[in-house]
């Protein structure tokens, strides 16, 4: 039965990422904004304003722990909360489950050997206050400050050696730019798994620093 249980809230979650497209095609689904500020060849310097996000950690290889956490926070954003309203003063407080939309990218990142943390970016309506609380307490709200970062765009494979090739091509060309890597890489994931290999869209990143002379 988990297993069962686990393989439909993939789908479901895969669904939300994909706004229901046949090839998996992500349709209107919301993303943080962010300007380019410069770019570097196939590189974009961007910066993000603050942003909220639903985090979880994970112990396991890489893959297995991206599949965790997006189960985690998955089941979050589709009911697994509970949303707090005070209906009148001397009412008692309200409670009830409210889906919260899917937005992009689903980020990773090794924090320690083997611990994995990822966060999936709220919808940008929400503030720390309206943002319903999760019920697992593997789940944390934690507000993302603004930051620039280097990021490098691909598609096809989006195995833990494809990743970890395009970090390393991302923290080269930084070593070579008049930029520097300011904090550990990250992936980035938009489309579900079964979107056809050359439409995903995929991104490795780094949070960077101007280098001073």
């Amino acid at each position: 039965m988990g297993s069962l249980m686990n393989k439909a809230m993939a789908l479901l979650s895969g669904l939300a990422v994909a706004g229901c497209s046949v090839v998996g095609v992500r349709g209107g689904t919301e993303e943080p904004p962010y300007t380019v500020d410069t770019r570097l060849g196939e590189i974009e310097v961007r910066t993000y304003g603050p942003r909220l996000a639903a985090e979880t950690f994970v112990e396991g290889d890489e893959e297995a722990a991206r599949n965790e956490g997006f189960r985690r926070l998955a089941a979050y954003i589709f009911g697994g909360n509970t949303a707090r309203q005070d209906i009148a003063m001397t009412a008692p407080v309200a409670q009830t489950s409210e889906p919260i939309a899917m937005t992009a990218p689903v980020a990773q990142e090794s924090v320690a050997p083997g611990r994995w943390r990822i966060r999936f970016f709220m919808p940008g309506r929400y503030t720390l206050a309206t943002l319903p609380r999760p019920n697992d307490s593997a789940v944390q709200i934690v507000e993302v400050p603004a930051q620039q970062v280097a990021v490098l765009r691909f598609s096809g494979d989006r195995s833990a050696a494809a990743v970890a090739a395009k970090e390393r091509a991302l923290l080269e060309a930084m070593a070579a730019a008049s930029w520097r890597a300011d904090g550990p890489a990250s992936a980035w994931f938009y489309d579900p798994p079964w979107t056809l290999p050359w439409l995903r869209r995929n991104e490795v990143s780094v949070p960077v620093a101007a280098r001073t002379p």
